[in-house]
């Protein structure tokens, strides 16, 4: 099924640089509208706690921290009862982006399926959902690189 693998690739990579264009009017740089919704859904979370919510290194998120933290999206404060533990922390303005980052995001979820009937839209969100279960199974079995048609 490698037509599959082709075409998702292929779709993903178009839907992520229109996710990208729509996020950078909102002055936001690549996946920062991740880390801004994981604190929506958790504001004060350390960023191991977001990494895994993202499925991300620890690192990758401190790295864009510093850059949204720069920016005035959120702000670092140690852990009142744990002071090795750092929380990142919405400002007023990374707060601010999330009516506007979600409605740009349901726009083009909107234009992308529109050629597409209801019954349509919920087999396809039912069918990606499986694929995903499986793929992120996959990531955490060792791989087996024999090869299982000889044997």
């Amino acid at each position: 099924m490698a037509e599959f693998l082709d075409l998702h690739s292929r779709t993903s990579k178009v839907l992520r640089a229109l996710a990208d264009a729509a996020m950078r009017r909102h002055g936001l740089h690549v996946g920062q509208n991740y880390l801004l919704a994981a604190l929506w859904e958790r504001d004060g979370s350390t960023p191991g706690e977001v990494a895994a919510a993202l499925n991300v290194t620890t690192p990758t998120v401190v790295k864009m921290a510093d850059r949204m933290t720069t920016a005035g999206l959120l702000t670092r404060r140690r852990d009142d009862r744990d002071n090795r533990l750092v929380r990142l922390w919405l400002t007023d303005t990374g707060r601010a982006l999330q009516k506007p980052v979600e409605a740009e995001r349901r726009l083009i979820e909107e234009k992308v399926t529109a050629d597409l009937t209801e019954t349509e839209r919920e087999s396809l969100l039912n069918a990606l959902t499986k694929v995903h279960r499986a793929a992120s199974e996959l990531l955490r079995e060792p791989i087996d690189h024999g090869d299982s048609a000889t044997t």
